[in-house]
């Protein structure tokens, strides 16, 4: 008799509970309301006329989750990152076990690795030292803070236009020194093996028409012999050849005769000029040059008459005095169109072909592979009749960087930035998806669980398929709509109300029967 009003005041307190429990989570992040659904009570009729059976009350037939999108609100957290479309993030418990979230506030344990409130661990695609992201099984995210390795510089590419009007130096030869002797000059950062940065100096000097010789030099072209030699003594040989020649002459020093030491002075400073006159040739200087060295710094008459000779003394004096060119790197010829005109430049005397090689030694020695060597191009350089200009100067090195800050991608793609103005991904977010997500089992603490309703999680990178894009300082805020579901409540209420009144009205009807006589 009461039980279709009971049930009904059970079915009007559940349907509070869940109301009451959606407007509590209206502020939680990623939060999913819930929908309590009923359905209707029959009991078996015996003469199997069901319209004749009036009910036996309601019932409740599941409290439904409504995975519907949040609005997506911005912060000023970084780590925090919102899921705009389908898709869970997925998650690893200190104890090992997965479970799935859609609130996506995270940060930074002592080790890097990007965990939520609850300590769990978000899980995505690996990144190598390259920057390039592995997929396979995810794998807890952990950012690396190690320093970016340096790439020393091996192709440079120069783009310029050369103007077609100018006329040759006024003077020559080319002296880098000389602004006179040369048309243009571009300069660019390169790279060693460790990372120091060096400047490599291009010169364009106009020979005749469409015909441009091309020097180099680096570090301010300021390459004195000392300097040269100094990089050339590291080589085993010259390194032997220089100590034995001191060597000998510290024995004629420890002999005490001045005679026996000027001759070790002089023979020593011969052997270093050798040293010095093969490190300008391999410096690229001119054998009009070697021949200068040789002849003015390696006779011991002229090394002689340097007072109070010594090692030390001769090869401070020697570098002081002569300076080593750069080195003609090669002719670049044009068409009468103002393209390079490599057909012509193969045809040459002393064929030129583009990359130019180019070896530059390093000053000071900074402990690095030597020399630089720097494969040359200059696609993209013309001869019009514009004024001569740089247009775009390239190259593949780069210094040491250290992690400055990171960002995530709506790909997922976590992106280091580095102090040496380079970026390197870091890793990667996955998102995971289920054919039924409304069989998940809730967890608390905004999280879900697989379960045989929900089906096998699919994993896959955001932004891809049917998985949403993310979306960096940003969170899903709930997807509960407060005034509906204050009116909800009011139903509710209503509905609770009416039921009451059906028992009340039920027990008066008792009343009377229990009262005829």
């Amino acid at each position: 008799m009461f039980q279709q009003g009971l049930s009904g005041l059970n079915a009007a307190s559940k349907s509070l509970d869940v109301i009451g429990n959606n407007i509590a989570n209206a502020s939680t992040v990623g939060f999913k309301g819930s929908q309590a659904q009923f359905a209707d009570l029959y009991a078996n009729s015996l003469n199997g006329l069901a319209g004749n059976n009036p009910g036996i009350g309601v019932s409740i037939s599941r409290i439904a989750q409504q995975f519907t999108q949040g609005n997506i609100e911005t912060s000023n957290n970084p780590l925090d990152i919102s899921i705009n479309g389908g898709g869970f993030f997925r998650t690893v418990t200190p104890n090992g076990s997965v479970q799935y979230s859609r609130n996506g506030q995270f940060q930074l344990d002592k080790n890097g690795t990007i965990i939520n409130a609850q300590g769990a661990a978000i899980t995505g695609y690996l990144a190598n030292s390259d920057g390039v992201i592995l997929q396979g099984a995810p794998q807890p995210i952990t950012i690396d803070y190690s320093d970016l390795v340096p790439v020393q510089t091996t192709q440079a590419n120069f783009q310029i236009n050369l103007s077609s009007r100018v006329d040759p130096p006024s003077k020559v030869p080319f002296d880098v020194n000389d602004p006179l002797t040369y048309n243009k000059q571009t300069v660019m950062d390169v790279y060693d093996s460790l990372g120091n940065s060096h400047v490599m100096s291009m010169f364009y000097v106009k020979t005749a028409a469409n015909t441009w010789d091309v020097y180099s030099a680096v570090d301010g072209v300021e390459i004195t012999a000392q300097e040269v030699a100094a990089t050339v003594f590291t080589d085993t040989t010259n390194a032997g050849i220089e100590s034995a020649a001191r060597a000998a002459y510290q024995a004629a020093v420890a002999g005490g005769d001045p005679a026996v030491i000027r001759g070790e002075a002089e023979n020593y400073a011969i052997a270093v000029g050798q040293i010095i006159s093969a490190a300008a040739g391999a410096a690229g200087a001119t054998p009009e040059t070697i021949a200068y060295i040789d002849s003015l710094y390696t006779a011991p008459t002229n090394v002689g008459s340097v007072p109070g000779a010594t090692p030390d003394s001769i090869l401070r004096q020697i570098g002081a005095a002569v300076d080593v060119p750069a080195s003609k790197v090669g002719t670049i010829l044009f068409t009468r169109d103002g393209q390079i005109d490599t057909a012509s430049m193969a045809a040459l005397p002393v064929p030129q072909t583009l990359p130019f090689t180019i070896s530059l030694p390093m000053f000071p020695d900074t402990g690095s592979r030597m020399p630089l060597v720097v494969e040359t191009n200059f696609v993209g350089t013309t001869q019009f009749v514009g004024a001569t200009s740089e247009k775009l100067s390239t190259q593949d090195g780069y210094s040491s960087g250290q992690l400055q800050r990171f960002s995530t991608g709506p790909d997922g793609v976590i992106t280091g930035q580095y102090s040496n103005g380079k970026s390197r991904a870091l890793g990667q977010f996955v998102l995971a998806s289920f054919a039924a997500p409304e069989g998940l089992i809730p967890l608390g603490n905004n999280a879900w669980t697989e379960s045989a309703a929900s089906g096998v999680p699919q994993i896959g990178a955001p932004n891809s398929g049917s998985w949403g894009q993310l979306r960096s300082s940003s969170v899903e805020a709930s997807n509960v709509d407060l005034t509906e579901e204050l009116v909800d409540m009011i139903t509710a209420q209503r509905v609770y109300q009416a039921n009451a009144q059906t028992i009340k009205t039920q027990d008066s009807v008792l009343q009377t029967l229990v009262n005829l006589r």
